[in-house]
């Protein structure tokens, strides 16, 4: 007879003891709360119940209910009241086999959910009723490690990182704001960008505009940004627009995206840009930098004050001299492209208390940041409410606002 060595036996032992724990904390709960079958819970989701599938990422490759709300057990009491905030909602806890979504209706009734049921026998059994499912479009293995901190965040988790994969945006130039809030977005997952820059790569650029290098000075700067975020991220899409943006071009550009960064350098850009996006409601992180300061604020048509809100009009060209002449701190565009970036997904994913409305300001000397409110200027014409009557013109022909009016159509 084969012996054991004799650490063998109170591991044993407390193996078996820890399972008839377990048991007994099982047995507990599901005499504690209401089990249904798979038809039962068909029936209870098509009248407006909440599937909640507390599976393992891994173990979705069997298939899905693309209506479910996806939370592996481990995470529930970190996410549930994010994703489901109503307590009182009807709630069917689903999982592989019916252990642990028993285990997980029994913690949301202790969490004051009230209208909670386990459905007993699993995904097998929704299955085997006959209930709707398919196959598992949520995200892969390899895109699971790489995005697992925003995974592990309950204001975002897998359908918030899905959402960013499917989002858009576009980049008004690939320079010192560019670079960094390119780099960041595409780290964070952004399916698509689109970078707008008609430059090359210079070594003066270099000091500040951290998603080119030595070795590309001399290439157009849009094939210098997407190598960099082909480096970064392969899930990242990269559309090339070397052109200049104006009037002609600008609604064909920012068509189809769903944010716009604006690191323009200049005002010509910033209005045309405006009044492209009031007229499609594309809102817009703007930022701008100029010595030891620089500013963020977002621009959203739909909601808030806009460019022309904040500025009406251009200064005059002695007024507001460029970073080429006045020279910048090297960092200072880091901070304030990388709080564009923060801003951008913010808008995506429908997050916390954004900018529109506030400028904030940061003072690189001082180390200080300041806010400042931003209303909608009521004698401003360019309005998302009256963008069908909106005329895109360069900055030539809008030092008055463009839009038609009965004496001008």
């Amino acid at each position: 007879m084969r012996s054991f060595p004799a650490s063998f036996l109170p591991s044993a032992l407390a193996t078996l003891s820890g399972m008839v724990a377990f048991k007994d904390v099982l047995a507990q709960a599901k005499a504690e709360i209401v089990e249904i079958d798979g038809a039962t819970a068909g029936e209870r989701v098509g009248s407006g119940a909440i599937l909640l599938d507390v599976r393992e990422p891994d173990e979705t490759s069997a298939g899905v209910v693309s209506a479910s709300v996806q939370i592996p057990r481990g995470m529930l009491e970190l996410q549930i009241e994010n994703a489901i905030p109503d307590r009182s909602q009807d709630i069917v806890v689903m999982c592989a086999g019916g252990t642990r979504s028993a285990l997980a209706a029994k913690t949301l009734q202790d969490m004051g959910y009230v209208h909670v049921a386990s459905l007993t026998g699993g995904f097998t059994a929704w299955k085997d009723a006959g209930n709707g499912w398919g196959e598992d479009a949520g995200l892969t293995i390899e895109q699971r490690a790489r995005y697992g901190r925003h995974l592990n965040l309950p204001e975002v988790g897998e359908q918030g990182q899905l959402r960013l994969l499917d989002a858009k945006v576009l980049l008004l130039g690939a320079g010192g704001l560019g670079s960094p809030a390119a780099l960041y977005l595409a780290a964070a997952g952004v399916g698509t960008l689109g970078i707008v820059d008609m430059d090359t790569v210079d070594a003066s650029n270099l000091q500040r505009q951290v998603i080119h290098s030595l070795e590309r000075v001399g290439d157009k700067k849009v094939d210098s940004a997407a190598q960099t975020i082909a480096g970064i991220n392969p899930d990242v899409v990269v559309n090339k627009h070397p052109v200049r943006l104006d009037a002609s071009n600008v609604v064909d550009l920012i068509s189809g995206y769903d944010v716009i960064i604006d690191g323009a350098d200049n005002f010509a850009s910033r209005y045309v840009l405006n009044d492209a996006s009031v007229k499609l409601g594309i809102p817009i992180v703007h930022g701008s930098i100029f010595r030891f300061e620089g500013q963020v604020t977002v621009f959203d048509p739909k909601i808030g004050p806009t460019y022309r809100d904040m500025l009406p009009v251009p200064p005059a060209p002695e007024d507001a001299p460029n970073c080429a002449t006045a020279g910048v701190l090297g960092v200072l565009p880091g901070i304030i492209g990388s709080i564009q970036a923060v801003e951008a997904i913010k808008v995506i994913l429908g997050l916390g208390r954004g900018l529109v409305g506030r400028l904030l300001v940061f003072d690189a000397l001082d180390m200080e940041f300041s806010e400042y409110g931003l209303e909608r200027n009521e004698t401003n014409p360019v309005t998302f409410d009256r963008r069908d009557e909106i005329e895109i013109a360069d900055l030539d022909e809008l030092c008055s606002p463009a839009i038609r009016t009965p004496e001008t159509s």
